[in-house]
C-alpha cells in the first residue's frame, strides 16, 4: 500500500518547502526547489566548498506526515548522476536529529528509488548519532532534500513524487 506524501504536479506543491544551505554556518551554496510547467519539482543549486561549506538542501515546514506500519519510503526521480540524500525528522525543530538514507538515481531518466527504513542512520549537524533513537515513520515531521557529496558544482534533481509505502 501507498501514501503519497507529496505530489509535485502543481505550483503549490512546493510552497512548504524551503532552503536549509551550509550558508547557515558560512558557507556560499545555494539551493531552492521549484516547480517546472511539465508537472514536477526540480531541487536545484550549487554547492561551494568555499568559507567551509559544502551542502545544500531543501525541507519541508513540519506537517502531519506520519504514517503506520511504513516499510519504505520512494522517490519517483531523475537525477543528474550525483549523490543525494533523503531526510527524515521527527520534531518540529530547525536543529536536532536528521534520519538519512542516501541514494544516487541514474542520470537522465526517471526511475524509482525505494529506501528501506533500515537505510535511514541518524545524525546530527552531518555527524553520525549513534545514540539517537530510531526512526519513528508514525511521528514523522519533516521531509527534505540534501546534496553533500564534497563536489562543487551545479546539481539538478527532478522529483515527481515522495511516498510512504507499507
Amino acid at each position: 500500500m501507498e501514501r503519497l506524501l507529496f505530489d509535485f504536479s502543481t505550483p503549490a506543491s512546493v510552497a512548504d518547502w524551503s532552503a536549509v544551505d551550509d550558508r547557515v554556518m558560512g558557507g556560499v551554496s545555494l539551493s531552492r526547489l521549484r516547480h517546472d510547467p511539465a508537472g514536477y519539482a526540480v531541487f536545484e543549486g550549487s554547492v561551494s566548498l568555499e568559507q567551509g561549506g559544502g551542502f545544500a538542501s531543501v525541507r519541508t515546514r513540519p506537517l502531519e506526515l506520519g504514517a503506520d506500519d511504513v516499510g519504505e519510503y520512494a522517490l519517483e526521480v531523475r537525477g543528474d548522476g550525483r549523490r543525494y540524500k533523503l531526510n527524515l525528522r521527527t520534531d518540529d525543530r530547525f536543529d536536532g536529529i536528521n534520519h538519512q538514507a542516501v541514494f544516487q538515481p541514474p542520470a537522465g531518466e526517471w526511475t524509482t528509488v525505494r529506501l528501506p527504513l533500515a537505510d535511514f542512520a541518524p545524525r546530527f549537524r552531518g555527524r553520525p548519532a549513534a545514540d539517537a533513537p530510531p526512526l519513528d515513520p508514525r511521528r514523522l515531521r519533516q521531509i527534505g532534500l540534501m546534496i553533500a557529496d564534497r563536489q562543487a558544482g551545479e546539481f539538478a534533481l527532478a522529483i515527481w513524487s515522495i511516498s510512504a509505502l507499507v
